[in-house]
C-alpha cells in the first residue's frame, strides 16, 4: 500500500505527533455500522506498531501502519490531504473517494 500526502497533511499529522514517539494509523471503523463490509476510515496517532501492523510506504515524515487484516478495505495507491483551515483530512484514490471529513485522534496512553 502506498499513500501520496499532501504536504499540508503531512505537517498536520507531524504536529499531532509532536516530540513524542509514535505512528499514524490508518483505520477502518466498523464499530456501531451494521456489519463487519460496513465501515468508516480513520486515522489514529498510537504509541507505535502493534502486532499485525504493516508498514505503508508514504512520502511523509511520519511513520504510517495499517493492521493487515484491514488492507482490503483500501486500494493500493492512497492519496491523503488537509482541508484547508480545518483538521480533517480527505482520503481518496483514482478510482473513489473513501471519505472528507477524516479526524485523527490521538490515542496515545
Amino acid at each position: 500500500m502506498i499513500i501520496q500526502l499532501s504536504p499540508e497533511a503531512d505537517l498536520k499529522l507531524k504536529e499531532m505527533l509532536g516530540s513524542r514517539p509514535g505512528a499514524v494509523r490508518l483505520i477502518y471503523d466498523t464499530e456501531g455500522c451494521g456489519c463487519a463490509v460496513n465501515g468508516v476510515p480513520g486515522l489514529q496517532v498510537v504509541d507505535g506498531a502493534a502486532d499485525g501492523d504493516t508498514v505503508i510506504q508514504t512520502n511523509a515524515s511520519i511513520p504510517l501502519v495499517i493492521h493487515g487484516k484491514q488492507e482490503v478495505f483500501f486500494e493500493e495507491e492512497l492519496k491523503l490531504d488537509l482541508h484547508a483551515g480545518t483538521a480533517s483530512f480527505r482520503l481518496t484514490s483514482r478510482n473513489q473517494t473513501y471519505g472528507t471529513n477524516i479526524i485523527a485522534t490521538d490515542t496515545r496512553i
